[in-house]
């Protein structure tokens, strides 16, 4: 890889009119690069730190698929499970035209890992609302999971691909197989495990973690402020640190509940593109669940959706996480194989077990499209480019 390139490629992103970036590359535990740049807060004046949080949003599901598979390979879950032998609401469930889902075609847990379920990714449901009413800012994790199904599938459980709330349900089987909070099992097997000390769970509003609010409460860390692109006037405006997909105080959202920085996640990367064994030594994968977590899941409906819906051309899905499988459709260096995913800030994973390399970049920028359809794709190939 050309790291004058790479650079190059990063500067311009700020002299674009982004507010700011991060970005690490690891390959076999050694750091190889890293360039960052930009301000942190909304007035421009605060240069981003090495250890600057930052809302995950859906590079959340990364995480909660590898402590997903560490059930997996440890025997207490498998992919072939029905989703109501760990949570009973999801037993009995509905389609939209009112029909039973049919019982040879039921729920399973590869169809919630893999994005089939039928469930959308709508936070106005009426099963959430009236949790919410009832419980308030207490909702926990389980009790919102448990009224998802209040709404009818979109569609026959394996049959198309429809991004969703899938993951979040995904948390509460953990919660519920390990009789831990989903908080809790994270911090016990993966974060404390590979020394990740700045990932924890977002508030629906975390004011008190911006530099601003830093500052009442002495806190020896920042989340940076968080920006909205307007797509109709091109232009990055400011917005709250909200995460929307915390839906409580007390809900932990596998899709897209987490905070944390570049340095934590590239720990991660790490860690998964080695096989699922980090620097420090700590297992929290064995290499034959990464290749596992790598293979597409999606049959020929569900990848015609993907491309169509969401632009992954050339991509597949495997458990949580997007795979190239035809590098060669899009003219690009990368090989077969390289995995990852990204957030609705902008910021994405991106990993190769064969070469155990991995890229982390991190922005925070809501809704900005040009972060999916230009900047992913570049680094990349950039990453693969001889």
């Amino acid at each position: 890889m050309n790291f004058d390139k790479i650079t190059n490629f990063l500067d311009s992103l700020t002299e674009g009119g982004l507010p700011s970036f991060d970005c690490m590359i690891s390959r076999d535990h050694e750091v190889l690069y890293r360039h960052m740049d930009g301000t942190s807060d909304h007035a421009h004046t605060v240069p981003i730190r090495a250890d600057q949080l930052y809302l995950m949003f859906s590079m959340t599901k990364i995480q909660t698929m590898t402590a997903f598979m560490q059930l997996v390979e440890s025997g207490k879950a498998s992919l072939d499970d029905e989703v109501s032998k760990y949570l009973p609401a999801y037993k009995n469930l509905k389609l939209e035209d009112g029909s039973a889902v049919p019982s040879d075609r039921p729920l399973l847990v590869k169809h919630l890992l893999s994005m089939q379920s039928g469930i959308d990714y709508d936070l106005e449901r009426a099963g959430i609302k009236r949790v919410l009413a009832e419980k308030g800012m207490k909702a926990t994790t389980r009790q919102i999971v448990d009224a998802i199904p209040e709404t009818p599938l979109k569609f026959i459980p394996g049959t198309h691909f429809l991004y969703s709330l899938s993951h979040d349900v995904a948390a509460a089987i953990i919660e519920e197989i390990s009789g831990m909070s989903f908080g809790e099992y994270l911090k016990k097997n993966i974060w404390d495990k590979l020394g990740m000390e700045h990932t924890f769970f977002a508030a629906p509003l975390n004011t008190e973690l911006t530099n601003e609010g830093r500052k009442e409460k002495g806190l020896p860390y920042t989340l940076a402020d968080q920006y909205v692109y307007q797509e109709q006037t091109g232009k990055i405006v400011p917005m709250e640190p909200s995460c929307n997909y915390q839906l409580s105080e007390s809900y932990e959202s596998g899709g897209a509940g987490l905070i944390s920085c570049t340095e934590d996640y590239a720990v991660l990367g790490d860690a998964i593109s080695c096989g699922g064994t980090g620097k420090n030594g700590a297992k929290i994968l064995k290499p034959e669940t990464v290749e596992i977590i790598k293979q597409n899941l999606l049959g020929p409906d569900s990848l015609k959706d993907i491309e169509n819906n969401m632009g992954r051309v050339g991509y597949g899905y495997g458990c949580g996480m997007q795979v190239l499988m035809d590098p060669a459709k899009l003219g690009s260096p990368a090989p077969a194989g390289v995995f990852g995913w990204d957030g609705a800030a902008g910021s994405i994973l991106i990993m190769e077990s064969i070469s155990h390399t991995s890229l982390v970049f991190t922005m925070h920028v809501r809704g900005y499209g040009p972060a999916y359809g230009v900047i992913h794709p570049r680094l990349r190939d950039l990453l693969f480019e001889d």
